[in-house]
Order: C-alpha cells, then sequence, then structure tokens
C-alpha cells in the first residue's frame, strides 16, 4: 500500500481524485501496488464527496504522518506551494506537481534538494497537460543532442488565433469567447500576454540543456498587438500566425530563448496545430524533427500526467527518477536584442502603397514585398533577413522620422 496526500481539489485536483478512483485496479497492476489517498488538503468542505471524510486544512497532518510518502500539489501559484513542496522532500516525502510556475521560479533548488534526500519531485503535467514531453526528452530522446525546441504551448491563445485565422474574428471577440468557453485562465493576461507560455519553455530549456532558465530573463511578447490585416499579410506570405516558446543552443554555448507570435509556414508541422490544442516540437541530432501533440490543459488530460508521475514514483521509491538541472549560469541567456533574425513588417504612410514599400526599401534592400488581399493605401507589407531586433528598431525609428507609421513587426520562424 503506497500513502499519497494530494494538495488542492480545484479543476486538476479533482481530476486526480477521479482517475485514481475510476483507474484503481489498472493503476495497482501498472505500480505494482495499491495507491491510497489518505489526505486532501482544501480549505474548503466538500460534504457531498463520498471521499469527504480525507479533508484536511492543516499541512502539518499531511506533513508528520510518517505513511505518506508521496505529496501530489494541484494548487498552483508560488505560495504556498514553494513553502510545502521544500517542507516535504526536506521530510522524506516525494513531491508531485503540476504547477509550471513553481517548477519554472525553483525547480533546480528543488530537484537538488530531492537528490540530496534521495527523494523524487516530477512534474510532468507542469509543460504540457496530458501531452507528454518531460518523459520523451529525459529518456526516449537521452541519445540525442537536443538542438532546438519550439512549441505552441498556451491553448488560449492559439484559439483566439485560430479564430482570427478561420473565421475573421477581431482579438477582442476571440478572448471574450475563450473566456466564456472556459479556455482562458482566471487571470486571461496570464494567457494573451504570453507569461504561461514562457513558464512552460522555460522548463523544457532547464531540461533540455541542463541550466535553469527563469521566466525573468527571457524575452516574452503576447498576442494583444495581433491585427487582421496581420492574419492577411501572413496568408499572402504562406502560412499562419502562432505565439511560439523557442529555445536553441547557439554555437557560443548560450542559450537563445522567446516566446513571441511568428509568421509558421502552411508546411511546418507546427502550421495546422489548431484551436486549443499544444504541439511542441523538438529537434535532435539523431531523430531530426519529433513533434508532441494533443490538449496542453484540462481536467483529466492534466490528472492523467499527474496520475503517473504518481505511479512513477511509487515503482521508484528505491531508485530515484533522475531529472536534474543546474541552477544559473552567469550570462547564459543571448541577450534578444542581439538575436539575428528575419521580421515581417507592417508600415503605412501618406501616399501609395508602392510609395510606402520605396521608402522601406531605402532603409531594407534586402526587403521582399508581400502584398494582402484588401490592402489599404499607403499600406504595405514586407519581410527583411539578416536582421537583430537591436537593427531592426534603429531602421523602423529612421522610417517613423521620415513620416511612416509602424503598424506591426513579427518575427518570422525558420521551422
Amino acid at each position: 500500500m503506497a500513502d499519497i496526500a494530494v494538495l488542492g481539489h480545484g479543476v486538476v485536483g479533482s481530476g486526480v481524485l477521479e482517475v485514481l478512483l475510476t483507474h484503481r485496479e489498472s493503476i495497482t497492476r501498472r505500480a505494482k501496488e495499491e495507491i491510497r489517498v489518505k489526505h486532501i488538503l482544501d480549505l474548503r468542505d466538500f460534504p457531498q464527496l463520498p471521499y469527504a471524510g480525507l479533508f484536511t486544512k492543516d499541512f502539518n497532518q499531511i506533513l508528520q504522518d510518517p505513511d505518506v510518502k508521496i505529496v501530489v500539489e494541484c494548487m498552483g501559484g508560488l505560495e504556498p506551494a514553494y513553502g510545502f513542496a521544500k517542507a516535504c522532500l526536506e521530510n522524506g516525502k516525494s513531491f508531485v506537481t503540476s504547477n509550471k510556475e513553481l517548477v519554472a521560479a525553483k525547480g533546480a533548488e528543488l530537484i537538488a534538494l530531492a537528490q540530496k534526500n534521495n527523494l523524487n519531485f516530477l512534474f510532468e503535467a507542469s509543460v504540457g497537460g496530458g501531452i507528454p514531453i518531460i518523459r520523451p526528452i529525459s529518456q526516449c530522446l537521452a541519445a540525442n543532442e537536443v538542438g532546438e525546441i519550439a512549441g505552441i504551448l498556451n491553448g488560449t491563445t492559439n484559439f483566439i488565433l485560430t479564430k482570427m485565422i478561420r473565421e475573421q474574428m477581431g482579438f477582442e471577440e476571440a478572448l471574450a469567447m475563450a473566456q466564456e468557453l472556459g479556455y482562458a485562465e482566471r487571470d486571461p493576461s496570464a494567457d494573451v500576454e504570453g507569461a504561461d507560455a514562457c513558464r512552460k519553455i522555460c522548463i523544457l530549456a532547464s531540461l533540455a540543456f541542463g541550466t535553469h532558465v527563469y521566466p525573468q530573463d527571457v524575452h516574452t511578447e503576447g498576442i494583444t498587438q495581433i491585427t487582421l490585416g496581420d492574419v492577411a499579410y501572413a496568408e499572402a506570405w504562406g502560412g499562419v500566425i502562432k505565439l511560439i516558446g523557442m529555445v536553441k543552443m547557439g554555437e557560443n554555448g548560450k542559450i537563445s530563448i522567446l516566446v513571441a507570435p511568428m509568421f509558421i509556414h502552411r508546411e511546418s508541422q507546427l502550421a495546422n496545430v489548431d484551436d486549443v490544442f499544444n504541439g511542441i516540437l523538438v529537434r535532435g541530432d539523431a531523430t531530426g524533427d519529433v513533434v508532441f501533440y494533443g490538449k496542453g490543459a484540462g481536467k483529466l488530460p492534466t490528472a492523467s500526467a499527474v496520475v503517473a508521475d504518481v505511479i512513477d514514483c511509487v515503482k521508484h521509491f528505491k531508485a530515484r527518477k533522475y531529472l536534474y538541472w543546474e541552477d544559473a549560469k552567469p550570462d547564459y541567456v543571448e541577450p534578444f536584442a542581439r538575436m539575428a533574425g528575419e521580421f515581417f513588417v507592417h508600415i503605412k504612410g501618406p501616399g501609395s502603397s508602392d510609395q510606402a514599400f520605396a521608402a522601406a526599401q531605402a532603409l531594407f534592400p534586402q526587403a521582399a514585398r508581400i502584398i494582402r488581399k484588401d490592402e489599404e493605401p499607403g499600406e504595405a507589407g514586407f519581410s527583411a533577413a539578416g536582421l537583430t531586433p537591436a537593427g531592426l528598431d534603429e531602421k523602423l525609428a529612421q522610417l517613423k522620422k521620415a513620416g511612416m507609421s509602424v503598424c506591426g513587426r513579427i518575427l518570422i520562424s525558420d521551422f
């Protein structure tokens, strides 16, 4: 018998209980031992539930119970989750979490603490919900040198962009629909401003490259400035716009990492990842591109990943699972301003569209014009390669001085 405790009985926590109860026999068979929930921590009461007697409001009751060997955290947020995780790992209890904020901010410390005490700190559900990604990178692709990871990591932004692309729905209308359908988090700004995707790509980067990448060191852009005009230019260019989290190891040993809307070619394996689905592309030197696809959130998909970690913990009570990265090294992230790439630029001037593009071409000799359907007078779009964001900003400032309006700039992907 393996006794566990669950912290939080919200969407994911209640899903964990549902999965454990519904699949009790098969989980016991796979874990080679029965898994029993002994405590559930929540400040609320649930008298109507068949397991109402398991609830407690006192974390110390869980911490001081010698029978509880695994604690599952499904609360979210940095505190009190961090304090609970640290206390558990210091007191002989392995810790399983779905909390991306906790892992992104404190992963290196908690992994090291688990290693010191011969315990497990597992977090499969923190990145892709029900999409398996942590195990594949750490185990199945272990023979590869992973050079790059790129992914659509947030279902809310992907749903909004899909509505804008397919139905010509404006951003605000699409966001309202996402909230109405329950696809947006309680604070939708965490999604549309890119914060959610940032935490997830930081976790994947830390795992792939062995050094802790902190969200505050990552350049992050959301989708609030994307317009239907940008969508139309992307279509004319031959692709779609997606919010992408991307990390790449440079030849100089520095990590290039960012979250931003990008033009994606229709031939890309990520171009057709639509609605609330997520897709994560891992580029290995031996395997080439491997893509993981599925729902990145939701009660039961996320709960299934949490329970899989619990089963792993039970099977590895005496043989610790090896997941590890070190704390951050100085200057390990390449500044965004120096990351060379290709950009789409959307401008508008007082004259004709031809005149607007000619003004741009004087500053961007390599510019390739993109003409969209129903282009407005004075409006022009173009792509330009071999630019750093800093260099691009300097040229755009000159365009503004010449009387041009810069309506937007969007990165162009190379995958």
